[in-house]
């Protein structure tokens, strides 16, 4: 190989450099390269503890990065930063909302929501109630993320309200539980609805499943990686066909209505489970078909206009959606028995095997397509709470870093797309829905707590929305029945997320807080972040 030229080492060791000045300890600033090598820098007295600041510290620019790869085309012009844009305006971020919203959950939840409350009429109720909560959530959200406009959504407010150690431990909890494992209900669902009519009287291939849904969450983090704007086009295509397969679901239901055959409402309310822990726990099915409506407070700063298009994007979507997941559910117990609905792992395409028996392949593509958009939205949204996380301190420096091409935080993308992969480990839908809504419940009750402290605490901040107080106090009192009502009911999967988020505390002090962490732990992160810009191309945004 032939010999690097002086320029090409000096080059090189300006990298290392710039990367290996981290923000903890003396290696921050006095450390020099002379000819290529390191000169000892001098230790510095530095406070032995600290809250961790809201700015990773100095890495390589685009210019300094790119000599050091092997190709030579140029950055696009982008003004000379390299950031997140703000391309998403009123559209686009409802498209988000119905993305996220209407995925897989109406597809699979109707099955856990009436075999929780017993009863077709309870089941109703609780599709309503859920979609009124998901409302009143919503508005309280819009308070939030107008008065507080920053990305990363419940970890921006649960930050600002309470300080690092609780923002800490819902960003631990959201990328060890509930984003990774909404991903993989997706990814599993696509995969499922795909392989369903190649097995009409057999059952599913669990390794089959696990290796579409495999396939999905990897293709689907790629398109992220490389353009948002294709993946926001996408996102309106997507939604024809989610509305499509809604609408034949919809209308197949009000058509068998409308011919009489109504005998599945009859005493509709018969069997009705009494039970608070299990309504609660059907709530959490319902709950999960909704999830998604504050998603779009993830992207914040990438968004137009935020204090006029963000509350707007909300209050146009959660009636709309609540509209149609309840006659969804009306056309699936109009054609159903409540004894199929439970016997169908695939109540959609169960439903179009009962009324189009010769054209009901077009039903498992229209579902399929309705998932794989939904999970493309939620890689996109959740990725932006990873990214926050670590500009903000509380991950590794690596995490904050974006493609100096794409503009994408690639690296944030790649790490939640190897964690959702791990919960494949499971193709059992419903427990991971039990598994997931209830962390998530708690922690949307913390943020909505911290709207509460900072009303008290800070009236004087500025509110462009202004919520009436009577909303998230109901929305507080509901959200506290959703998530301590179930501790007696499931215990197993309420302990396991409980014992996730505590272990936290410890990750927190040992990892974030201190300032002087050991010798060995920065070499690892210097590591850690040189070795991923140069496989990333990456480097720190200029916001």
């Amino acid at each position: 190989m032939p010999r690097q030229s002086n320029e090409a080492l000096a080059l090189r060791a300006r990298a290392q450099h710039l990367f290996l000045r981290s923000r903890h300890g003396h290696c921050q600033s006095d450390a020099r390269v002379v000819a290529g090598h390191w000169t000892k820098p001098e230790k510095k007295k530095m406070p032995a503890k600290r809250i961790p600041t809201s700015e990773t510290q100095e890495a390589l620019t685009a210019a300094e990065l790119e000599p050091m790869t092997p190709t030579e085309e140029k950055k696009e012009d982008n003004n000379g930063k390299t950031e997140l844009k703000k391309e998403l305006g009123l559209v686009e971020g409802i498209a988000i909302i119905l993305g996220i919203i209407i995925g897989s959950g109406i597809f699979i939840s109707p099955k856990g929501v009436l075999k929780e409350t017993g009863s077709v009429g309870m089941s109703l109720v609780v599709w309503v109630l859920c979609g009124f909560l998901s409302m009143i959530g919503a508005l309280c959200y819009a308070e939030l993320g107008t008065s507080i406009p920053k990305s990363g959504g419940d970890y921006a407010y649960i930050n600002t309200a309470f300080g690092s150690l609780p923002s800490f431990l819902f960003l631990w909890v959201a990328n060890l539980i509930f984003v990774p494992t909404t991903n993989a209900i997706m990814g599993l669902t696509f995969a499922k609805y795909v392989i369903q009519p190649f097995f009409p009287e057999c059952e599913l291939p669990n390794s089959a499943v696990r290796l579409l849904a495999a396939l999905a969450i990897c293709f689907l983090t790629f398109i992220n990686c490389w353009n948002v704007r294709l993946t926001t086009r996408l996102q309106n295509c997507f939604m024809v066909t989610k509305v499509g397969a809604l609408c034949i679901v919809i209308l197949a239901g009000l058509v068998t209505i409308c011919m009489g055959n109504t005998q599945n409402f009859e005493n509709s309310f018969e069997g009705t489970k009494t039970d608070p822990g299990s309504i609660a726990v059907s709530f959490y099915s319902g709950i999960f078909s909704y999830a998604g409506w504050n998603y779009l407070n993830f992207m914040t700063e990438e968004l137009k206009n935020p204090f006029v298009n963000l509350p707007r994007a909300i209050y146009i979507s959660l009636p709309l959606v609540t509209l149609v997941y309840v006659l969804a559910n009306v056309g699936y117990l109009a054609v159903l028995t409540p004894t199929e609905m439970l016997a169908s792992d695939a109540i959609a395409v169960t439903m179009a095997d009962k009324l189009f028996p010769y054209c009901s392949w077009i039903m498992p593509i229209l579902v399929a397509v309705s998932a794989f958009g939904g999970l493309s939205v939620h890689i996109m949204t959740s990725s932006r709470l990873c990214f926050v996380g670590a500009r903000q301190g509380h991950f590794p420096d690596c995490l904050a870093l974006i493609n100096y091409k794409c503009n994408t935080p690639t690296p944030s993308l790649f790490f939640l797309g190897c964690f959702s992969l791990l919960y494949l480990c499971t193709t059992d839908i419903y427990s991971l829905i039990e598994y997931s809504s209830f962390v998530e419940s708690l922690f949307i009750l913390i943020s909505i707590a911290g709207l509460l402290f900072m009303r008290w605490q800070r009236p004087n901040m500025i509110r462009p929305i202004r919520v009436n107080l009577l909303i998230p106090c109901a929305f507080f009192l509901i959200c506290g029945f959703l998530v301590f009502l179930p501790l007696y009911v499931r215990p197993w999967e309420v302990g396991m997320g409980i014992l996730i988020t505590v272990s936290g505390i410890p990750a927190y002090f040992l990892f974030v807080y201190p300032q002087n962490k050991p010798a060995l732990i920065r070499k690892l992160l210097d590591i850690l972040t040189v070795g991923t810009q140069q496989l990333f191309l990456s480097v720190q945004g200029d916001n």
